[in-house]
């Protein structure tokens, strides 16, 4: 895969970038973020990241239990208390690390490093980074990943990648999640890709429900198609 940029470094339109600093708040963490890809070279890591509520965990679960027997997958999960969601990933079988923040409202680079020595990582393919709810601080700390992707509940309303443009200015993939309720809440999918391109043109966008199945395919394909490119090798899509 190609270089990945650090995402402290990408910021939203208007905002002014002083490239002659010679303090940068988020270099250390920039820092433990490249070690980590260092350690993980073979590993596809995904940092999954929303507001409170918006599925997360359920879609983790659906995705260990389609594609546990392709793909060996392990989860490192943020939450300022409780084991809660760990418990819920490891219930279908797929190995979990509960990262407790205590109170701090995103993952930092280097609670991903010191983790990793209390995870098995032998033989993974991917490992997700479930980070703490927030679509704010989350944004600005990259935690060694490959690829980010932002869940947006229809709950939610459509008008958020506007306001918190810079979480999918650095994301690649837009999950439009809970669609099952799309009839019966105030969201526009259209409106809400063409604001989430016009903050981010690159960005991929899907949309699904873990309740009802609708796009869990095309989840798990994309999945399965990142993993190859992460390892060089090609993959068959879903059966």
């Amino acid at each position: 895969m190609t270089t990945v940029k650090p995402k402290s470094n990408q910021a939203s339109v208007g905002s002014v970038q002083c490239e002659n600093t010679t303090l940068n708040l988020l270099k250390v963490n920039d820092f433990v973020a490249r070690a980590i890809r260092d350690r993980l070279p073979d590993i596809l890591v995904i940092n999954v990241c929303s507001s409170p509520g918006s599925g997360k965990t359920t879609l983790m679960q659906e995705t260990g239990k389609r594609l546990r027997d392709r793909l060996n997958m392990a989860v490192l999960v943020g939450d300022p208390e409780t084991e809660r969601d760990a418990i819920r990933m490891r219930e279908v079988g797929i190995n979990a690390l509960q990262i407790v923040t205590g109170g701090m409202c995103h993952i930092e680079a280097q609670m991903i490093y010191q983790a990793l020595d209390h995870i098995d990582l032998t033989g993974v393919d991917l490992l997700f980074i479930e980070n703490v709810g927030n679509l704010v601080c989350p944004a600005a700390f990259d935690l060694g990943e490959d690829l980010r992707v932002t869940l947006l509940a229809s709950t939610e309303g459509d008008d958020k990648p506007k306001k918190y443009p810079r979480m999918f200015l650095t994301s690649e993939l837009m999950v439009v999640s809970k669609a099952d309720l799309l009839p019966y809440v105030p969201f526009s999918v259209a409106n809400v890709v063409q604001d989430a391109r016009e903050v981010n043109p690159d960005i991929d966008v899907l949309t699904i429900s873990s309740l009802t199945g609708e796009g869990i395919d095309a989840w798990c394909d994309w999945l399965l198609t990142k993993v190859a490119e992460k390892k060089g090798v090609l993959t068959s899509p879903v059966a």
